[in-house]
Protein backbone atom coordinates (compact mmCIF):
# COMPACT_ATOMS: atom_id res chain seq x y z
CA UNK A 1 0.00 0.00 0.00
CA UNK A 2 1.29 3.32 -0.98
CA UNK A 3 0.53 5.53 2.14
CA UNK A 4 1.76 9.09 -0.12
CA UNK A 5 -0.79 8.17 -2.82
CA UNK A 6 -3.44 10.97 -1.78
CA UNK A 7 -6.02 8.51 -2.19
CA UNK A 8 -4.90 6.55 1.58
CA UNK A 9 -4.86 9.95 3.18
CA UNK A 10 -9.15 10.52 2.84
CA UNK A 11 -9.50 12.88 5.70
CA UNK A 12 -6.01 12.98 6.97
CA UNK A 13 -5.78 16.44 7.27
CA UNK A 14 -8.88 17.57 9.09
CA UNK A 15 -7.82 14.84 11.85
CA UNK A 16 -4.51 16.52 11.94
CA UNK A 17 -6.12 20.15 12.18
CA UNK A 18 -8.49 18.76 14.62
CA UNK A 19 -5.11 16.92 16.85
CA UNK A 20 -3.17 20.45 16.89
CA UNK A 21 -6.07 22.48 17.71
CA UNK A 22 -6.59 20.34 20.75
CA UNK A 23 -3.59 20.08 21.29
CA UNK A 24 -2.71 23.77 21.24
CA UNK A 25 -5.96 24.22 23.14
CA UNK A 26 -4.41 21.67 26.17
CA UNK A 27 -1.58 24.08 26.08
CA UNK A 28 -3.37 26.79 26.67
CA UNK A 29 -4.99 25.91 29.42
CA UNK A 30 -1.82 24.70 31.04
CA UNK A 31 -0.36 28.01 30.67
CA UNK A 32 -3.70 29.85 32.04
CA UNK A 33 -3.13 27.06 35.19
CA UNK A 34 0.28 27.89 35.39
CA UNK A 35 -0.05 31.55 35.63
CA UNK A 36 -3.21 31.78 38.01
CA UNK A 37 -0.15 29.75 40.27
CA UNK A 38 2.31 32.67 39.31
CA UNK A 39 0.10 34.78 40.44
CA UNK A 40 -0.89 33.52 43.86
CA UNK A 41 2.83 33.25 45.07
CA UNK A 42 3.52 36.69 43.91
CA UNK A 43 3.68 40.25 46.12
CA UNK A 44 5.70 42.49 43.74
CA UNK A 45 2.20 44.99 42.80
CA UNK A 46 3.74 45.23 39.44
CA UNK A 47 4.07 41.66 39.00
CA UNK A 48 0.61 40.87 40.22
CA UNK A 49 -0.50 43.06 37.05
CA UNK A 50 1.74 41.69 34.58
CA UNK A 51 0.31 38.32 35.52
CA UNK A 52 -3.20 38.81 35.99
CA UNK A 53 -3.52 40.88 32.81
CA UNK A 54 -1.35 37.48 31.31
CA UNK A 55 -4.19 35.34 33.02
CA UNK A 56 -6.87 37.28 31.35
CA UNK A 57 -5.11 37.23 28.02
CA UNK A 58 -4.79 32.98 28.36
CA UNK A 59 -8.48 32.62 29.40
CA UNK A 60 -9.74 35.11 26.78
CA UNK A 61 -7.37 32.40 24.04
CA UNK A 62 -8.47 29.84 25.17
CA UNK A 63 -12.58 30.64 24.39
CA UNK A 64 -11.11 31.63 21.34
CA UNK A 65 -10.04 28.11 20.61
CA UNK A 66 -12.68 26.47 21.87
CA UNK A 67 -15.02 28.38 20.16
CA UNK A 68 -13.39 27.72 16.52
CA UNK A 69 -13.29 24.36 16.98
CA UNK A 70 -17.07 24.00 18.39
CA UNK A 71 -17.87 26.38 14.96
CA UNK A 72 -15.48 23.00 13.22
CA UNK A 73 -17.28 20.57 15.04
CA UNK A 74 -13.80 19.03 16.51
CA UNK A 75 -15.20 19.83 20.17
CA UNK A 76 -18.19 19.06 21.79
CA UNK A 77 -17.89 20.24 25.31
CA UNK A 78 -21.55 19.58 26.11
CA UNK A 79 -22.60 16.59 24.21
CA UNK A 80 -20.17 13.66 25.79
CA UNK A 81 -21.60 11.22 23.54
CA UNK A 82 -20.67 13.15 20.80
CA UNK A 83 -17.13 14.00 22.04
CA UNK A 84 -16.93 10.08 22.94
CA UNK A 85 -17.18 9.00 19.25
CA UNK A 86 -14.85 11.70 17.83
CA UNK A 87 -12.23 10.56 20.45
CA UNK A 88 -12.89 7.22 19.52
CA UNK A 89 -12.19 7.90 15.82
CA UNK A 90 -9.25 9.84 17.04
CA UNK A 91 -7.81 6.93 18.66
CA UNK A 92 -8.51 4.29 15.77
CA UNK A 93 -6.83 6.91 13.39
CA UNK A 94 -3.53 6.60 15.81
CA UNK A 95 -3.53 2.61 15.84
CA UNK A 96 -3.96 2.45 12.40
CA UNK A 97 -1.33 4.67 11.39
CA UNK A 98 1.02 2.90 13.88
CA UNK A 99 0.29 -0.26 11.90
CA UNK A 100 1.51 1.36 8.83
CA UNK A 101 4.82 0.15 7.61
CA UNK A 102 6.47 3.64 6.69
CA UNK A 103 10.05 2.91 6.74
CA UNK A 104 11.99 -0.55 5.37
CA UNK A 105 13.04 -3.28 7.43
CA UNK A 106 16.16 -2.73 6.82
CA UNK A 107 16.93 0.88 8.43
CA UNK A 108 21.21 0.14 7.84
CA UNK A 109 23.26 2.81 5.67
CA UNK A 110 26.01 0.33 4.85
CA UNK A 111 27.11 0.57 1.57
CA UNK A 112 25.22 3.81 0.56
CA UNK A 113 27.94 5.99 0.10
CA UNK A 114 30.69 5.53 -2.62
CA UNK A 115 33.40 7.50 -0.54
CA UNK A 116 34.39 7.82 2.99
CA UNK A 117 33.54 11.45 4.12
CA UNK A 118 37.24 13.37 3.74
CA UNK A 119 38.45 11.19 1.65
CA UNK A 120 38.81 14.48 -0.73
CA UNK A 121 40.97 16.11 2.18
CA UNK A 122 43.80 13.08 1.74
CA UNK A 123 42.43 10.26 4.22
CA UNK A 124 42.18 10.63 8.17
CA UNK A 125 43.49 14.05 8.01
CA UNK A 126 40.30 16.21 9.22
Amino acid sequence: MDYVDPKNSLNMPEMADMTLAMDFLIRVKEGVRNTAIALTETVSPDARTLLRNQLHQGIAFHQEITDLMVRKKWFHPYDLQKQYQLDQLSANKTVDISKMKLFPDDTTRKGMFDRTPDEHMGGNQA
